[in-house]
């Protein structure tokens, strides 16, 4: 029986969160609603209040954690250059924060509690005050506790002080993200428990059939005793699924026909941000070319493609010049296809595109682990324990080592010889695979689209739009692995979790260093740094594309040159937020050139009370001529 009071009750509830659609911000709206492209205003001061608030996802309610009660948060939009002040205000139980992801920007004014500064207390307003030397399109987001994933994120626009290079005639901002109506906090603990948890892609009987009709009997029984023996799953490609999470742009799920508006001939920009928790996307318009003109807010020369993978805080910057009067799906499938969010961009408001099915499951495979077909010979087994191809008697999770012998051959360079103080990572509770022949991947197009029959971004296609601004060779390397015990859901560095590191990353100011990215486990990872862009090492001469985050792939070894002139505690990890959770982080100290001098700057370690008494263990050394 329900009595009069909790009907009462539970229509206004229903009624406040019916009415929470009409309350976003109008750049999340849908043409539908009047949203004919983002407004261009810019401003100079912005304030943004955090809390809790009812919202309506995929028709079912929910509650969220975010800023002025909105899912995705205001769009901020202010020009390169200008002083910018935005005063936060905390109106939540609990610490919150807020991180300017790929904004140059002071270290106090970063936004990382523990690593920059204390975090802002409940019931207090925190000043960030910054003027930044960049433009282009980025996000914001908590790094407090498990807030982004109920919703603290939202996007910026930074305007060019001078002539923008890209010409448009009109811009939408499209944030991709995931939403889930269990909480954060269980999503964690399930994983905690078994790392395989939420995961529901794994192979079934049909797929073996399937297999047995493409390879034979032998080679897909093999297939099969190989992966059992090893205890892996050749579909662990994402931790947290579609059957858990319900994928959005800007706020609305597919059955809401999120929908944008064309003249056709126009240049359309579409301002891609991927703001999701734990979802890679990939991002395609069938029957619509897109053209790449910046990545991670930077300007690249132009790349038509027809899809692209998107890691977690990477964003894109797409042109598209529709020739027809018919509407396009704009589609962000999930990585591992279990679910995806669908789009419309049409001539007329309101239009809805068809949905195209969900593709066949991708599945890993040896290269994934680190073991490349090229250097092992058919199928990636040669050299192995013979017996219908199995791994019988092997080390699975040291998976025989690494060979160090050969590091001085650095990703995307075709073959350097500079030396390299490799780190020695030994299987242990927390690293339980070691990859044997890690490999350039950067001209591979992601896991699932190697042959989809259209063309696909790869990172060794990027090039920037202006020259690097730092020419100088790296004086020294140093190598940092990506490692885990994927069914105890445990993830680090160098074997090493957050919680138990001693020590940062070093960078000297000023100092040109090249850090090569060795990923020892069977997913991708993006990997972020804070406070400084990065070169990419893929070929590109003096035009290295210049991104913040990086994806990693599975068995990949990739290299990125960055130039260390941001004094101060920039936080390092992986934007798999439960990853990053778990352990995959780490500090970048850059220490100040102590022959300048800084009028009013402490050293930076100072802001937080960390003891750096004992961090003097420098990675790398001295590259000789």
């Amino acid at each position: 029986m329900v009595t009069r009071r909790q009907f009462i009750r539970t229509s206004a509830q229903g009624a406040l969160v019916l009415g929470m659609s009409s309350m976003l911000p109008g750049w999340a709206q849908s043409a539908t609603n009047g949203n004919t492209g983002v407004s261009t205003r810019t401003a100079t001061n912005f304030n943004l209040t955090v809390g809790r608030f009812p919202v309506r996802i995929d028709g079912r309610a929910g509650e969220a954690i975010g800023m002025n009660g909105t899912v995705p948060a205001p769009l901020l939009r202010f020009r390169e250059g200008d002083e910018i002040t935005l005063n936060v205000t905390n109106t939540l139980n609990e610490d919150t924060s807020v991180h300017w992801h790929g904004l140059l920007v002071p270290f106090q004014m970063d936004g990382v509690p523990g690593v920059t500064f204390p975090g802002i207390r409940p019931g207090e307003t925190f000043t960030y005050k910054y003027a930044v030397p960049q433009s282009g399109t980025y996000w914001y987001h908590s790094h407090s506790g498990l807030q982004e994933p109920l919703g603290h994120y939202g996007p910026i626009i930074i305007d060019p002080a001078g002539t923008d290079p890209v010409q448009y005639d009109r811009e939408y901002v499209l944030v991709l993200s995931d939403w889930s109506f269990m909480s954060p906090y269980r999503i964690f603990s399930e994983l905690k428990k078994a790392g395989d948890t939420l995961n529901y892609q794994k192979r079934t009987v049909p797929d073996f059939l399937r297999d047995v009709q493409e390879r034979g009997l032998d080679a897909a029984w093999a297939d099969r005793a190989m992966w059992g023996e090893m205890r892996m799953s050749p579909r662990d490609i994402a931790d947290v699924t579609g059957e858990t999470y319900t994928y959005l742009i800007n706020g609305h799920a597919t059955s809401d026909n999120w929908n944008g508006v064309f003249n056709v001939g126009e240049r359309i920009r579409l301002r891609i941000i991927n703001a999701s928790s734990m979802s890679m996307f990939n991002v395609r318009m069938p029957g619509l070319p897109m053209t790449i003109v910046a990545a991670d807010g930077l300007n690249v020369q132009p790349v038509e493609v027809d899809e692209f993978q998107m890691g977690n805080a990477e964003t894109y910057d797409v042109i598209i010049e529709p020739k027809e009067e018919r509407a396009f799906a704009f589609v962000a499938e999930s990585i591992d296809r279990s679910g995806q969010v669908v789009a419309t961009f049409g001539p007329r408001p309101g239009m809805r595109a068809e949905a195209p099915a969900l593709r066949i499951v991708p599945t890993l495979t040896m290269r994934d682990m680190g073991m490349s077909h090229d250097s092992m010979g058919h199928d990636g087994m040669s050299g192995m324990p013979s017996g219908s191809g199995s791994m019988t008697g092997m080390d699975h999770g040291a998976m025989g080592g690494m060979d160090h012998s050969n590091h001085g051959m650095m990703a995307g360079t075709g073959g350097s010889s500079w030396p390299v103080e490799a780190q020695t990572i030994e299987r242990g509770p927390g690293v339980t695979n070691i990859a044997m022949m890690p490999t350039s991947r950067l001209d591979e197009p992601g896991i699932g689209l190697d042959n989809v029959g259209h063309r696909v971004l790869r990172y060794s296609q990027l090039r920037s739009l202006a020259p690097n601004p730092d020419h100088r060779m790296p004086g020294r390397e140093m190598e940092i692995h990506l490692t885990s015990n994927m069914e105890r859901y445990m993830w680090s560095f160098n074997g090493v979790e957050f919680a138990d590191i001693t020590a940062p990353i070093i960078f000297h100011e000023g100092e040109r260093v090249r850090v090569t990215l060795i990923n020892n486990t069977m997913m991708p990872h993006p990997i972020h740094l804070h406070g400084m862009f990065f070169d990419l090492v893929n070929g590109a001469g003096h035009n290295k594309p210049r991104k913040h985050t990086v994806i990693v792939k599975p068995g990949e070894k990739l290299s990125f040159d960055v130039t260390a002139d941001h004094v101060g505690d920039w936080a390092f990890h992986c934007h798999l937020f439960f990853h990053m959770h778990a352990g995959m982080m780490q500090v970048v100290s850059v220490l100040p050139d102590s022959s300048s001098s800084m009028p009013g700057m402490e050293h930076p370690h100072g802001s937080h009370g960390t003891d750096h008494s004992d961090m003097h263990g420098e990675m790398g050394k001295e590259v000789r001529s």
